[in-house]
């Protein structure tokens, strides 16, 4: 999101174009390489913390660049529930340089509140198509220049190298940029997780991110960079959420609903959708945003005024609604909290996940629903026994029901409802 301007809408035809692609898969399960257990990190397409506890992140954005003032924020909204904070900075290139010490007063404040903390440059917003945006390089050249606040904050610290850092002129620009910045920053002796963008806006109508996140993911030498993807107008419907996101979880690779709102002047994204397919899928998401909106879209402001105690009517859905932070949310276990990823609806032991509607989901009453276009276990149900799968096996996917019969390859991964499954005692089941 750019608070001086409003978001761009997309050319019809363009996003035609985007929505046909997202039925064409295009890369095969690079996703699966092992990340260093260090801090935050990536394996098999799922982000772990250093104990090996699954952290799925549900947060809001913060525009601290504009309101540097604003100090408490961070503490109302982790008092609200969320787990993560993405937190705006700028680079000096269009808004005002945070500096190193106060990137370190924000890691320390996320700390204090018990948030993971992602930290994002704004300056590249757009960049191809807004003049005034900088390149990735030059984020990544900020990104050296505060190395010394995010050294040894590998459990608490997420870099999003740039915001939405192509608009829709010259994105086919953003796999060569992308690897470019990544590779300058492991160079410099980066090694936190690092979190990538999407081009258009941040929104991906041209498929460029996820047509080449496989190749991405493999340039990062740690394994351990995560896809944004950020969802207005484009995705206004359930099924164009679920295909960009299922996408990515059957090739492995880690995605993150990065911002998305309830409402926008491109379009109506569907917030409903976004919300239950990311718990259904076990996917984090971060709301845009807790305050300070402008140029007509006020309307994404979860609390007036930065009052905590003034939600908005988009702030009362994404806190206390279906599937939202109340019902969701799990503190990071390096402060203590529960980890497994937090209650995204959990696994069943048959290795299914438990239907987030429960037996409304079901109406023959076999213990079985159907969410988010696959299999949902009721629970307390029939269903809810075990059956022949035997749970989940390390990486977070479920054993095959059908054992080797599902996976014809025999790479050790199989396909049973509409999702990827582990062979128990293959070379995938670790």
């Amino acid at each position: 999101m750019n608070k001086p301007r409003t978001r761009r809408a997309t050319a019809i035809g363009s996003v035609l174009a985007g929505i046909a692609g997202l039925l064409l898969p295009v890369f095969g399960p690079s996703g699966a390489a092992q990340a260093a257990d260090t801090g935050i990190h990536v394996s098999n397409g799922r982000v772990y913390e250093a104990d090996g506890n699954e952290f799925v992140m549900r947060g809001v954005n913060h525009a601290h660049a504009w309101y540097p003032e604003k100090t408490g924020a961070i503490a109302d909204i982790s008092a609200k529930g969320a787990n993560t904070v993405r937190v705006v900075l700028g680079s000096g290139d269009r808004w005002a340089r945070t500096d190193t010490p106060k990137v370190a007063s924000i890691i320390g404040d996320c700390k204090a509140n018990k948030v993971i903390c992602v930290l994002e440059v704004h300056d590249t917003t757009g960049y191809g198509e807004d003049g005034a945006a900088a390149s990735l390089d030059r984020a990544a050249d900020y990104w050296i220049g505060v190395k010394s606040a995010l050294l040894g904050q590998e459990d608490y610290v997420v870099v999003n190298i740039g915001n939405e850092p192509f608009g829709n002129s010259g994105y086919t620009a953003w796999t060569d940029a992308t690897k470019h910045a990544i590779g300058k920053l492991r160079g410099a002796g980066l090694s936190n997780a690092l979190m990538v963008d999407a081009p258009n806006w941040g929104q991906d109508w041209s498929n460029t991110m996820r047509n080449n996140a496989a190749s991405v993911f493999a340039s990062d030498p740690h394994r351990n960079t995560i896809f944004s993807i950020h969802m207005y107008g484009v995705y206004d419907t359930a099924a164009e959420v679920q295909s960009y996101l299922g996408h990515f979880v059957n090739n492995r690779l880690p995605i993150v609903v990065g911002e998305f709102g309830d409402n926008h002047s491109d379009g109506n994204p569907d917030e409903n959708a976004i919300m239950a397919t990311a718990r259904s899928l076990r996917l984090g998401y971060l709301g845009w945003s807790w305050s300070g909106n402008g140029s007509g879209v006020e309307y994404l402001d979860m609390v007036d005024g930065f009052d905590a105690n003034s939600l908005t009517a988009w702030g009362r859905r994404f806190f206390d609604g279906a599937d939202g932070i109340a019902a969701t949310s799990t503190r990071a276990s390096v402060y203590g909290g529960g980890g497994g990823g937090g209650d995204t609806g959990g696994t069943a032991p048959n290795g299914y996940p438990y239907c987030a509607d429960g037996s409304s989901s079901d109406p023959d009453g076999d213990g079985w629903g159907w969410e988010n276009q696959r299999s949902c276990v009721v629970r307390g149900g029939a269903a809810d026994t075990g059956g022949n799968a035997g749970g989940t096996a390390p990486n977070g996917y479920p054993y095959c029901a059908d054992g080797s019969s599902s996976d014809p390859d025999g790479d050790g991964w199989g396909w049973e409802n509409q999702r990827s499954c582990v062979v128990r005692g293959s070379g995938a089941d670790h």
